[in-house]
């Protein structure tokens, strides 16, 4: 199983939020690129960005500080946040990221899936958001009205291999992810599903490495000391 660890950016300084209320940023770390260095010193070679400034705004003022990244860590950025146009797609897919994550945008406009999957093709993944089996929007403040499964089900349709499920109500919240949710995402699709949320020690990387899920991303349990990364790559097994 890959694993992500995550970096969150607002305002240019790397932060969590607990269930993804902006009211909550707090800022954990100092230097991005020290942090993706560190990630990559304890053997993970994979790296979850989201720009929290472009998915609320759209304007891409954390850019210079994920482009650093992208360049020098080392590390496969995964990079989300503010995808919502057709330039956007372009941007980020040819900044050197190795796969753009679609959100919000998605629900409101398909056709930019598939433009992205059309340049980019399995370098895309479709971030899901839910909460109460629901999917949110816009930063996670919107309610879809789109049942999860359904919405998973529709991308697989349209050719997306790459879902990040995060249960909204989890994330931040060292309280273990939803798997039961991610078990019901697994029997509906066939795609590679990326658990977001919730993970809290190594009892939960084994657990979601044994579920035969693809990968799963580290937030606040890495920030918060909770969990040791390079104990958790070892347990997750080879990073390719």
């Amino acid at each position: 199983m890959i694993l992500f660890p995550a970096i969150d950016l607002k305002d240019r300084k790397v932060v969590r939020l607990y269930k993804g209320n902006f009211g909550t940023v707090h800022q954990v770390a100092e230097e991005p690129l020290a942090v993706a260095r560190s990630f990559y010193d304890a053997g993970a070679r994979h790296i979850h960005m989201v720009d929290l400034d472009g998915a609320r705004s759209g304007v891409r003022e954390n850019f210079p500080l994920i482009y650093d990244v992208i360049r020098s860590s080392g590390l496969k950025v995964e990079l989300g946040g503010g995808i919502k146009t057709e330039l956007d797609v372009i941007t980020v897919g040819e900044s050197g990221a190795d796969r753009l994550v679609i959100g919000s945008a998605a629900v409101a406009n398909p056709a930019l899936v598939q433009y992205a999957l059309g340049l980019y093709g399995d370098r895309v993944a479709v971030g899901i958001d839910c909460l109460g089996g629901r999917v949110r929007t816009a930063g996670w403040e919107e309610d879809s009205g789109l049942d999860c499964l359904e919405f998973a089900k529709r991308m697989e349709d349209m050719g997306v291999g790459n879902i990040i499920f995060t249960d909204i109500a989890t994330d931040g919240m060292l309280s273990g992810p939803s798997y039961e949710q991610l078990a019901a995402l697994q029997r509906a699709v066939k795609c590679n599903i990326t658990a977001s949320g919730g993970v809290a020690g190594l009892d939960d990387i084994r657990r979601l490495r044994d579920m035969g899920l693809y990968a799963a991303i580290i937030g606040k349990a890495y920030y918060a000391g909770k969990i040791d990364l390079a104990e958790a790559v070892r347990e997750a097994g080879p990073q390719a």
